[in-house]
């Protein structure tokens, strides 16, 4: 058991305590990102539903559908990132279609993101008939994808290519960043529900992310677990769960992998050679940080030029000092990408859009990450209370613009437009 979880101590101790038959009903599993956190969740719902010995070749019925994250007995809700780790796997399964390791990767990246969308917990969500076609077209696809042995080369390219787009689509259009207080009803409903096989199993992924009333809801479920559910939460941060909900779950701390175990990683999961894991996954995406970088420095040397300009036409022939310092830093930067000189706000704002593919596969939070990253690398070369002050204005319309996307779902580009004025009124009031 657990032999699909890479160089981490927590699933040792999880192994250790379900041999001993002291596994605790509620869970939380902490830590850093791409540190096997769900997947040891995945894999603890198949151990605990075996009815033979918990391997991962296990032939019993519960193992089967589990593997295949079909099984009636698991419910998963959160939201997290799945556009990369889809779009890897397919990567590995087309460049080894006749493995069936490959073939199940794929799969099974791909049902993690429609456990989201089970009718358990959509049947009263109101976005439930907007994504329903996406459900079905995903599912018809991944049915003919595991039918597909003796598809041809192109066929099997398209196929998964109709796949992933589907996939992005469902998550772009589905899942929203907070946990509804909904989806904790229903999934408490379903947990008093006898199990199918052994026990079910209900994971809550980064589990910080819900409002109040959700957190409530939660905590009333946790002071009386039924006693044939396993729940098991997700999260970065121990200290990011509320502390009444806290001293109901044992933790189990996941650490960051090392290079190495990192690489490791990479070549028994995807087959294939990297140094990072988050870079490895990033770089499958059609707007990775590498492509986004670019965009960012020149979306950062636009504002300081037009800001500049603002101060010109105003009489104003002094430009402040840190305007300067990011076009020395980016300008060049932005040039050998190919982006051109822009003094309207409105070509800047329709450039950045076009060039993101209108922020998909969520990609907005990371680009004004780069942004914020960019504009931090400059602002604390100084100890000058203005470039302090740059700083804090930048992260604090990031942070606002980010929340308006990810969480309040606002068109990225109406967000960004806003972002663009504020920023340039802001920092204009900070000179004059």
């Amino acid at each position: 058991m657990f032999e699909n979880i890479i160089e981490q101590g927590a699933v040792h101790q999880l192994r250790e305590d379900i041999l001993r038959a002291c596994n605790a009903p509620s869970m939380l599993f902490f830590g850093p990102g791409e540190s096997g956190k769900g997947s040891a969740a995945l894999e603890l719902a198949r151990v605990l539903s075996c009815s033979e010995e918990g391997d991962w070749k296990c032939s019993c019925s519960s193992c089967i559908q589990h593997r295949y994250l079909k099984h009636n007995d698991l419910l998963a809700l959160g939201h997290r990132s799945f556009s990369s780790e889809i779009a890897a796997s397919s990567s590995t399964f087309l460049r080894n279609p006749g493995h069936l390791s490959s073939k199940l990767l794929f799969f099974r990246s791909v049902r993690k993101l429609m456990l989201r969308f089970s009718p358990v917990l959509m049947e009263d969500d109101p976005k439930f008939s907007k994504i329903l076609s996406l459900l079905v077209s995903l599912d018809d696809g991944l049915n003919e994808y595991l039918d597909s042995g003796q598809f041809e080369k192109t066929s099997l390219e398209k196929l998964c290519s109709s796949i992933v787009k589907n996939a992005n689509a469902l998550e772009s259009e589905g899942l929203g960043k907070l946990i509804p207080i909904g989806h904790i009803r229903s999934a408490s409903y379903w947990c008093r529900l006898a199990p199918e096989s052994r026990r079910k199993t209900l994971i809550i992924e980064n589990a910080e992310n819900m409002r109040d009333e959700a957190r409530n809801s939660l905590l009333k479920l946790l002071e009386e677990p039924p006693p044939a559910v396993n729940i098991v939460l997700t999260a970065k941060r121990r200290e990011a769960i509320m502390p009444t909900i806290l001293s109901r779950l044992r933790p189990y701390r996941f650490l960051k992998r090392d290079a190495e175990s990192e690489k490791e990683v990479i070549r028994r999961v995807f087959q294939d050679e990297g140094s990072g894991l988050s870079e490895y996954l990033d770089a499958f995406l059609p707007q990775s940080t590498e492509k986004l970088y670019p965009l960012a420095a020149w979306f950062i040397v636009s504002l300081a030029r037009i800001s500049s300009m603002s101060k010109k036409r105003r009489g104003q022939e002094n430009i402040p000092e840190i305007f300067r310092l990011l076009g020395e830093r980016y300008a060049q930067i932005a040039q050998d990408a190919g982006f051109q000189r822009c003094l309207k706000d409105a070509d800047v704002i329709k450039t950045v859009i076009s060039k993101s593919g209108n922020f998909e596969n969520a990609s907005f939070s990371r680009f004004m990450k780069i942004c914020l990253d960019l504009t931090s690398d400059v602002t604390r070369t100084s100890a000058d209370p203005d470039f302090i002050a740059c700083n804090d204005i930048f992260r604090k319309h990031v942070k606002e613009a980010v929340n308006a996307v990810d969480v309040l779902n606002i068109n990225a580009s109406v967000t960004l437009e806003a972002l663009f004025y504020k920023l340039k009124n802001d920092l204009r009031r900070q000179y004059d």
